[in-house]
């Protein structure tokens, strides 16, 4: 469940990238010829479809269940991420064209965000929540790493104008395979029983059992003082969404939204700009860039990786925190070692490794966050909404960027950009030091009570229902 669950990020981290990684390959005479800053907006339409795809799907997500929008989402990926690679000119038509699929791709990944992270959550234990489901997010470096695998053999042993749409075609190929994997998955138990299918969440808690027990485990014993009363409710909108995330719950709000926002924007900012930065101030040929960018991703995986269950033993709290400022005050020093010409690209990449190693665990945290401090009935929706508000910042980063990259003549303006990214990551863990919710050990009722719920002595039942559903 988990693996096919996951496979969004994989897919993610591999179509960004894919598109980092052939990003200097596109401004070539003999592929598209584009400038840095039509590079730079391929990555911002990209973000800006995950956007609208995080905030369609997720509201169809709460409506028609986690389960019937996994296949759906992958499908819209692989129709968007598919046509790409069929972008056969660079006149204007078909630079409309590329932003199009680009688009198209990124709806798809935008509303597996919602659906995934709410049905993760929705199904872990509160004991391994936090590890968990920061290392699913994690596996989006895993996808970095294929996709610059995959992109280096391409680039050296392809020719470079068939070579980066061959790229393009590497997650739809995984995609199918994970469409299989999936049709086997099963719907989360509490959207069943908030949407009033009480025997259908009561079967799907029934066959969790069975494969726990069937490993020895004993169960223990259902605890009463835990129970509350659910009524199915009607669909809460994105308006209603905003008041009761604003009115009900105005420092996760602002907590989420930040934590999202920063982590967007310095991710996307430095990723999806990275090769510009080793071919236009280092000097690195656009075929040997994906050997450093597997540094950097190794390093960014790896974060998540090793020091995930540390946000479930040390707590929510000081880890975030601690990722967030760590991460900022290593970029600000690395951007100062830039400025003073210290540098080279080794050094570059080994600092910036360093960095995203505590950056990636912190981010992917924020995800985790934003989906667990909201009640049942609107937690896909707050994913989405917190997802949109952050990448419409993080669509700003490439543009910005690529433009401060230029022709690499100017140093300074990189320099400030690179500041500009560390305060960024400054202020998201001094908000979560005050903010953050100490969620660590708590099952997500306790951590945010459904909005229909009420605590009462006995049983869980759904309103009219004629058998409990006991967990």
């Amino acid at each position: 469940m988990v693996v096919a669950l996951g496979v969004a990020w994989v897919l993610d981290g591999l179509e960004i990238t894919i598109a980092s990684a052939v990003s200097d390959v596109l401004t070539k005479p003999e592929t598209l010829n584009l400038s840095s800053a039509q590079v730079g907006l391929i990555a911002s339409v990209y973000l800006a479809g995950e956007v609208v795809g995080a905030l369609f799907f997720g509201s169809l997500s709460d409506k028609l269940g986690r389960r019937n929008l996994f296949m759906i989402t992958l499908g819209v990926y692989l129709f968007g991420s598919g046509l790409t690679a069929f972008t056969l000119g660079n006149g204007t038509g078909w630079i409309v064209f590329l932003y199009f699929t680009r688009f198209i791709a990124g709806m798809g990944i935008g509303g597996e965000y919602a659906a995934i992270n709410s049905a993760i959550d929705e199904l872990i234990p509160a004991k391994y929540r936090g590890r968990v489901d920061i290392a699913v997010n994690g596996t989006y470096w895993a996808g970095a790493i294929i996709g610059t695998l995959g992109t280096y053999v391409l680039l050296n042993h392809v020719d470079l104008s068939l070579g980066w749409r061959i790229g393009f075609l590497i997650g739809p190929v995984l995609g199918l395979v994970v469409l299989v994997v999936r049709r086997n998955l099963p719907e989360s138990p509490r959207w069943q029983v908030m949407h009033g299918q009480e025997e259908a969440a009561e079967q799907s808690i029934a066959e969790i059992e069975r494969e726990v027990t069937a490993t020895g485990v004993t169960l223990p014993p259902i605890d009463e003082s835990k129970a509350i009363e659910l009524k199915p409710t009607d669909q809460i909108g994105y308006f209603a969404l905003t008041r009761v995330l604003f009115k009900e719950y105005p420092s996760r709000a602002i907590l989420g939204a930040t934590l999202m926002i920063s982590q967007s924007f310095l991710f996307n900012a430095i990723f999806f700009t990275y090769t510009l930065v080793l071919g236009k101030f280092y000097g690195v040929s656009s075929e040997a860039t994906p050997l450093y960018l597997i540094a950097f991703a190794v390093g960014a995986f790896s974060g998540p990786m090793t020091i995930g269950r540390l946000f479930d033993t040390i707590g929510r709290r000081r880890m975030i925190a601690g990722t967030y400022l760590i991460s900022g005050v290593l970029l600000a020093i690395s951007a100062w070692l830039f400025y003073a010409g210290v540098l080279n690209a080794v050094t570059q990449t080994i600092a910036w490794t360093v960095i995203f190693f505590f950056a990636s665990a912190g981010a992917c945290a924020a995800y985790l966050t934003v989906s667990e401090i909201f009640p049942l009935e609107v937690r896909a929706k707050a994913i989405a909404v917190f997802f949109a508000i952050a990448q419409c910042f993080g669509a700003l980063g490439p543009v910005i960027y690529g433009a401060l990259i230029g022709e690499g003549d100017e140093p300074v303006k990189l320099f400030y950009g690179f500041l500009l990214g560390a305060a960024v990551m400054i202020v998201g863990g001094l908000v979560a030091h005050f903010m953050a919710v100490d969620a660590e050990g708590q099952s997500l009722e306790d951590v945010a009570l459904p909005l229909s719920a009420t605590r009462r002595t006995g049983i869980v039942r759904a309103e009219g229902a004629g058998s409990p559903f006991g967990t």
